[in-house]
């Protein structure tokens, strides 16, 4: 496919529209954020070795799916609706199943932007702290009426972990008035103590809870396109697979989750590996002068820039215009000052290092 830029200004101007596809452009991606170290070269080469079957085969439907992921995860398939990738999941969850969403803001889009107008109600995190006030969200979803009400742990885009206690806390409170909990743990792999806080193993004491988890970022895997929810509440969980289609997960993602018990270890060793890598990233990102780093629970990190420095979408332009990097900047997200913060995925030591060196060329840039 030809490609339809001319220029780097030009490539940015495309790019900046697209939501994938990256890896075709040749450029530095410090947006997405995935493992950059799973899955190992064995996976890959057990999907080659079996491509016919894979290509030429219907795949298992629900049911079946959702035994592989119980094998994962060591929870009974009834209690699991398989995606394709969280992003499905969510459009059911926000789009159909929910009278009344709230979302605390800055968060990840999808939930507000699958929701129908008048549906969804955007709760502000403290500023500048960005923590959630769980008592404060949940007498608001209260006040609304909201029927649903998610968390994403740690935060897109802040890399903030809300405790765990907080989280049964406000499952509690929200019981008591017909109020689902949905708790996105799509980034809790790379947390620390991460079995200790998630509430996955927990699920059943609490009714109206929900978890919901992107496979993609934590094993790498965005182009297979794997998510799934787990809840004790069946008939919760029966509302949500009654909207999935019957062959929604193809065969490679179907197989990538019959073999992933194996390399249970290499994924734990690879999640090891992303921590200690933006561990040393958060170090000398804070030592960029006056620029105030959030410290992160996730595989990325939250920044809010210097005042005197260029704003967050004309840092995002000039990194990759000149040094062919690409970061996000949170100029779409509902918060305050939302132009002076960006977020920037990890990636390797040394991608990382060149980022803080292009970082720090194009921050006080003049402006045009």
């Amino acid at each position: 496919m030809q490609n339809k830029y001319n220029t780097q200004t030009e490539k940015y101007e495309y790019l900046s529209k697209q939501h994938g596809g990256y890896y075709r452009h040749n450029f530095t991606d410090h947006a997405y954020l995935y493992n950059l170290y799973f899955p190992p070269k064995e996976v890959f080469a057990h999907l080659k070795d079996n491509i016919h079957n894979l290509v030429l085969n219907y795949p298992m439907a629900q049911d079946a799916l959702a035994e592989l992921v119980g094998d994962i995860i060591k929870q009974p398939a009834e209690r699991i609706i398989v995606g394709n990738g969280a992003a499905e999941i969510i459009k059911i969850l926000s789009g159909h199943l929910a009278k009344k969403i709230i979302v605390p803001v800055p968060s990840f889009n999808e939930y507000v932007n699958a929701a129908p107008e008048g549906h969804v109600v955007e709760f502000s995190l403290e500023f500048p702290s960005f923590q959630l006030d769980i008592d404060k969200f949940a007498a608001e979803a209260i006040k609304v009426g909201a029927d649903m009400a998610v968390v994403v742990t740690p935060n897109n885009p802040t890399s903030i972990l809300v405790p765990k206690s907080d989280l049964i806390r406000l499952a509690q409170k929200l019981n008591e008035h017909n109020c689902m909990l949905i708790i996105d743990e799509s980034f809790l792999d790379f947390a620390e103590n991460k079995e200790q806080i998630s509430l996955e193993q927990n699920i059943a004491e609490y009714p109206n809870m929900a978890i919901l988890k992107s496979m993609s970022k934590a094993y790498g895997i965005c182009g297979l396109r794997i998510g799934y929810m787990l809840t004790a509440n069946l008939e919760f969980a029966d509302a949500v697979r009654n909207e999935i289609h019957i062959w929604n997960i193809n065969g490679f993602a179907e197989e990538f989750l019959r073999i992933l018990p194996k390399y249970k270890q290499e994924f734990e060793d690879s999640c090891e590996k992303v921590k200690a890598d933006r561990d040393i990233f958060y170090k000398k990102l804070c030592d960029i002068k006056e620029m105030t780093v959030f410290k992160p629970d996730a595989n990325y990190i939250f920044c809010r820039l210097p005042d005197d420095a260029l704003s967050g979408p004309e840092i995002t332009k000039h990194l990759f215009i000149k040094h062919n990097i690409y970061i996000k900047d949170s100029a779409e997200k509902t918060q305050p000052d939302a132009t002076r913060y960006i977020r920037i995925a990890s990636r390797t030591n040394e991608e990382n290092n060149k980022l803080i060196e292009a970082l720090k060329d194009v921050m006080y840039i003049k402006k045009d």
